[in-house]
């Protein structure tokens, strides 16, 4: 018998066909028939006016060590994800050997801002191997299904020790046969492919540069080559040939990701974002990659569909005043008696002073951006409107009124009780505009990706980069063309599942997993993100919420309705990749 039939809803079914109304059948966790459904279900759900799409595939998370004592991988789950692709940029917990815990914590705390209290209570460590780790995800149940990269720069780490975790050191010829050999262990077991960081950014805790950040291509070849005698099994990497005026070294980073694929024979993605200090550089990335894929290599963009949004705050990780000393003073009081202690005139005049001779000194960078750029500082409206009108910049905003914007940022963040975010774009808006993003998005072959779910946890939640695609692109957008709502869904459905070998999910039609939206696609919006206390030693991290999404169905079962948790958690690990439909 039937279990479920959604009726009368617009599907748009994740392949790029125009949308059509029609009902989905449900039986177990497949879809069994769509169209015009004849037979009665055991639940039967109306929606009409409402969109029925497949459950979202987020292909970059950080969730590796939320998953192991939190069911539900919020924000991502309640914003119609259903798969989650984790062990991203090359950072994990495992390989693990038991002397490397403290380590992994400080890797992750620093390159992915995540609590090292909250991780040091909260992971359970009853693994030590990746395979092992795998075991431990497949013991626990989900309202998602999670996919692991066998992430570099632990696994160099478990078999270099402290000479892994140093990027000017190269593996000796045991070491490297060891690295290949627990690849290919890795993919045995379920690894869905490879993943590695090339960037300055990535730092531990202490501010040591990634392992990984300078390994060879023999080193890296190496492990290329596993993956081509094992198969199957995806890369995935951060480089920064996207954010660098020289062209000698991104041509050095792009042939470097080439020979990785040629090598291989397997589908490669890695991080492009348009910097300011080098916004035409994505452009050229992209004619390489297209001339790339002309010469029979699978290689594809990793862009994010809006731009890469800090938030500051009182209590985020970073605000524009954190560096002068008069803020400092009172910066560990509890938030109550910080937002008084700001408050106070003669405190706000040496903070603003303070800032002021700051902001003259630090050279063109992340610092100076986040302490004074201005023009590209906004308020969050409730819903979200993430497409960002330069003339409504703090800057543009204090020029009009002949005002300070350092002064109106000030007085913004102590609203609300202190607890008022600010969202300042740090990638993907240097022309003032989205399209840049709108082209970086149309390119047939880029992959929407770099939501960084469940890392960033005082920074950034981009989690919710599945809702406002589909607001901005397919119904919003003000400023320039729109794209049609199928391209959108496709974009983080189909396409995304493909790209990681997960052929049974994306699609709505008969045989395929019954993962579902049903959306209100007019009621559609992101609320704005908040700073919650919910991770293991009370660590911090920022929630997002959503409106419109009626229902969400994993694998037949709805873990979702109308945005609240039913306790469903019908999700689990998979291994390697999945077989379409027959």
């Amino acid at each position: 018998m039937t279990d479920l039939v959604i009726r009368n809803g617009t599907i748009v079914d994740g392949t790029g066909a125009p949308p059509y109304v029609g009902d989905v059948a449900v039986t177990g966790s497949a879809i069994t028939a769509v169209g015009d459904v004849v037979g009665r279900g055991t639940r039967e759900v109306d929606a009409d006016g409402l969109l029925v799409t497949p459950g979202f595939v987020d292909i970059h998370t950080h969730f590796d060590g939320q998953v192991t004592w939190d069911p539900i991988v919020a924000p991502s789950s309640i914003h119609g994800v259903t798969t989650i692709a984790m062990g991203n940029c090359g950072v994990g917990f495992a390989p693990a050997r038991p002397d490397r815990h403290d380590w992994l914590i400080g890797l992750l705390e620093g390159v992915e801002d995540i609590p090292g209290t909250a991780l040091a209570e909260g992971l359970t460590w009853d693994w030590e191997t990746f395979p092992e780790y795998l075991d431990a995800l497949e013991a626990k149940p989900h309202t998602v299904d999670l996919g692991a990269h066998i992430p570099h720069a632990a696994l160099r780490t478990y078999v270099m020790g402290d000479r892994g975790a140093d990027h000017s050191e190269a593996p000796t010829d045991d070491e490297l046969a060891e690295l290949a050999r627990l690849v290919g262990e890795g993919l045995a077991a379920g690894a869905i492919g490879f993943a590695t960081s090339r960037t300055e950014v990535h730092r531990t805790k202490a501010g040591a540069n990634i392992g990984t950040l300078t390994a060879s291509e023999r080193e890296l070849l190496a492990i290329a080559d596993v993956l081509g005698q094992s198969g199957h099994g995806v890369t995935q990497l951060i480089s920064d040939c996207y954010q660098t005026a020289d062209d000698e070294f991104a041509n050095r980073e792009l042939a470097l990701i080439e020979a990785f694929a040629r090598t291989s024979g397997r589908p490669v993605s890695f991080t492009v974002q348009q910097a300011y200090h080098s916004p035409e550089r994505w452009r050229k990335i992209f004619d390489e990659v297209a001339r790339m894929r002309t010469a029979g290599l699978d290689v594809k963009p990793q862009v994010a569909p809006r731009p890469i949004g800090v938030l500051l705050g009182l209590q985020a990780t970073a605000n524009p005043f954190l560096f002068t000393s008069s803020f400092n003073e009172v910066a560990r009081l509890p938030i109550a008696e910080r937002v008084v202690a700001l408050r106070d005139p003669e405190r706000r005049r040496r903070i603003l002073e303070e800032h002021a001779a700051l902001i003259d000194g630090l050279p063109d960078g992340l610092f100076k951006q986040i302490s004074g750029g201005f023009d590209v500082m906004f308020e969050l409206s409730d819903p979200v409107d993430y497409e960002l009108d330069a003339d409504w910049s703090f800057g543009a905003r204090a020029r009009a009124a002949g005002a300070s914007p350092a002064e109106m940022v000030y007085d913004a963040l102590l609203e609300a009780d202190g607890t008022q975010l600010v969202y300042l774009p740090l990638f993907n808006f240097a022309h003032g505009s989205f399209d840049d993003i709108f082209e970086m998005i149309s390119t047939p072959f880029s992959l929407f990706g770099l939501s960084d779910a469940g890392a960033h946890c005082g920074a950034i939640c981009d989690a919710s980069m599945t809702t406002s695609s589909l607001v901005v692109w397919a119904r919003d957008r003000k400023r320039g063309a729109r794209l049609p709502v199928e391209q959108i869904v496709h974009q983080q459905t189909q396409r995304t599942a493909r790209h990681v070998g997960w052929l049974d999910r994306g699609v709505v039609a008969p045989g395929y997993l019954a993962d579902l939206n049903v959306i209100d696609f007019d009621g559609l919006g992101c609320r704005p993100p908040h700073l919650v206390y919910d991770l293991p030693a009370g660590g911090r991290r920022l929630m997002q919420e959503a409106v419109g999404y009626r229902m969400t169905v994993k694998a037949g079962t709805v873990t979702f309705e109308n945005g609240e948790s039913t306790g469903a958690l019908p999700g689990t690990l998979l291994r390697g990749s999945r077989s379409a439909p027959a």
